[in-house]
C-alpha cells in the first residue's frame, strides 16, 4: 500500500481530513514518483544483471555455500538460491514503488528467519547475499537514486540480522 493509501485511510479511519502534515507527505510522495519509477525500472529490467552478479560476489566471498554440503551445491540448489534473490529483488522494487517499507514486511519478512531456520539455510547467509544483491543493484544507479534504494535492502537486512 502506498503512503497515499495509507494516509488516506487512516484520515477515513478517524473520520477527518487529512491534515496539512498529511497532504504535505503526499506532495512529497508524489514529487519523488519519477525518481521512484526511474529506480524500479533499473531494478526490473536488469534483475537477470543484478542476481548474477550478487550471487558471484556472494559465491567468491563464500566458496563453502557451492562446495559439497553446503547449501548452494549443486544445480538445483543454485537455482533455488538465485530464484530468492529474484524474489527479494521484486520485494525491495515493490517497496521502492509504494515510497513505502511495509510492503516489504507484509509480503516478505514475516517469518521468514523460521522458514530459512526449518529448511537448513543460514540467515547470515541470505543476510550476506542481500548486501551482494545491493552492492550489484546500487552500482547501476545514479548516486541519487542508490541513495533512496538503499534503506530498502538495509531494512531487510536489518530485519534478517
Amino acid at each position: 500500500m502506498s503512503v497515499v493509501s495509507q494516509l488516506i485511510l487512516q484520515a477515513d479511519d478517524d473520520l477527518r481530513y487529512p491534515s496539512t502534515g498529511e497532504l504535505n507527505t503526499i506532495k512529497e510522495f508524489l514529487e519523488t514518483g519519477e525518481q521512484r519509477m526511474r529506480i524500479a525500472a533499473t531494478l526490473a529490467e536488469n534483475e537477470k544483471k543484478i542476481v548474477t552478479e550478487s550471487s558471484k560476489q556472494l559465491w567468491q566471498k563464500r566458496p563453502d555455500f557451492i562446495s559439497p554440503g553446503g547449501n548452494a551445491y549443486g544445480e538445483r540448489q543454485r537455482a533455488l538460491c538465485l530464484r530468492d534473490y529474484g524474489w527479494y529483488l521484486r520485494l525491495i522494487t515493490y517497496g521502492v514503488l509504494a515510497g513505502d517499507k511495509e510492503p516489504i514486511e507484509k509480503i516478505g519478512l514475516i517469518g521468514v528467519r523460521e522458514m530459512y531456520n526449518s529448511l537448513g539455510v543460514p540467515v547470515p547467509g541470505m543476510v550476506e547475499s542481500i548486501r551482494c544483491l545491493k552492492t550489484a543493484a546500487l552500482n547501476l544507479m545514479s548516486a541519487e537514486d542508490a541513495a533512496e534504494a538503499a534503506p530498502y535492502f538495509d531494512y531487510i537486512i536489518q530485519s534478517m540480522s
